[in-house]
């Protein structure tokens, strides 16, 4: 049975048609789905702690997905699409690794964190259009054997949520002088006054002990 369907407007949409399938790319388009599921989930949530659980478990599907498709399924399609794709795909995590640093320093109780996760999901949600529109289906054509792939990624994602996932270069970057590049953290500098006052008495010892 095809992949593909005739959208609405005539142009090419991608969908699955069964759920029998269990290659690479199909595994892909599933945790696309799920983690579209969750930011709609996120959208609807009213409580605290409900939107807390949410953003917990997408992060963590998406810290696995980003690891899969950079490990096994990119560098398998890379060298034979040879265009920008890829290029913007990287980009894409990277933003989104970015965020996902950041979502680790806050609570639900930042003014910020709302927001953070919904620029996260409409990243997400971009990159997921950008693959499934332009990427997968190039990569479909090639010949790849995504069926032993899917396997592979498989037993890599049974490995990778026994051991633990690897950090990223965007963690470690929050943890040293990427902290202070969060906007959450600048605003909250801005409207503490006593981040002034504390910064003025520091400038007033330093010049008296100069002087003494």
């Amino acid at each position: 049975m095809s992949n593909w369907v005739v959208g609405e407007l005539g142009g090419e949409m991608f969908e699955w048609l069964t759920n029998e399938e269990n290659d690479a790319i199909a595994m892909l388009k599933r945790d696309h789905d799920n983690m579209k599921a969750l930011f709609d989930r996120f959208e609807k949530a009213e409580r605290k702690a409900e939107k807390q659980k949410i953003v917990k478990q997408a992060l963590e599907e998406l810290r696995l997905h980003s690891t899969l498709e950079e490990e096994l399924f990119y560098p398998a399609i890379r060298e034979q699409l040879k265009n920008g794709v890829m290029n913007e795909a990287d980009e894409e995590h990277h933003v989104a690794k970015v965020l996902i640093a950041e979502l680790d320093t806050i609570d639900s109780d930042n003014d910020h964190f709302d927001a953070k996760f919904t620029v996260l999901a409409e990243s997400v949600r971009h990159h997921i259009k950008e693959e499934e529109n332009e990427m997968l289906p190039k990569a479909r054509d090639l010949k790849i054997d995504f069926q032993a792939l899917g396997e592979k990624m498989e037993r890599r994602k049974a490995e990778l949520k026994a051991k633990g996932l690897p950090p990223t270069a965007e963690d470690a970057n929050r943890k040293t002088h990427g902290r202070a590049d969060s906007p959450a953290r600048a605003a909250h500098r801005r409207k503490s006054p006593g981040s002034v006052t504390k910064k003025r008495v520091v400038m007033k010892r330093s010049a008296n002990s100069r002087r003494g």
